[in-house]
């Protein structure tokens, strides 16, 4: 059972990211044009919608900031 919930487990290697791979603000940047990104994503291959590789962590709070604080998720309705 260990072993099972082990596997599930996905861990990146420290050295398989390049310096260069997107952080922080490329992860910002790609969680605001989000919606953008999507839609021609739809009729272009070469379009993602995720940077990979990333550098991990740093790349994916970045995307959340820039859905979440400034894309989607920034709009709220008035009561």
């Amino acid at each position: 059972m260990t072993l099972l919930l082990a596997a599930c487990a996905a861990q990146q290697s420290g050295g398989s990211v390049a310096p260069e791979a997107p952080g922080f603000l490329l992860g910002v940047w790609h969680g605001f044009i989000f919606p953008i990104a999507w839609i021609v994503s739809l009729f272009v291959d070469t379009v993602a919608i995720y940077a990979v590789p990333n550098n991990g962590g740093w790349y994916d709070f970045g995307y959340f900031v820039g859905i979440v604080f400034l894309g989607v998720g920034a709009r709220s309705a008035k009561r």
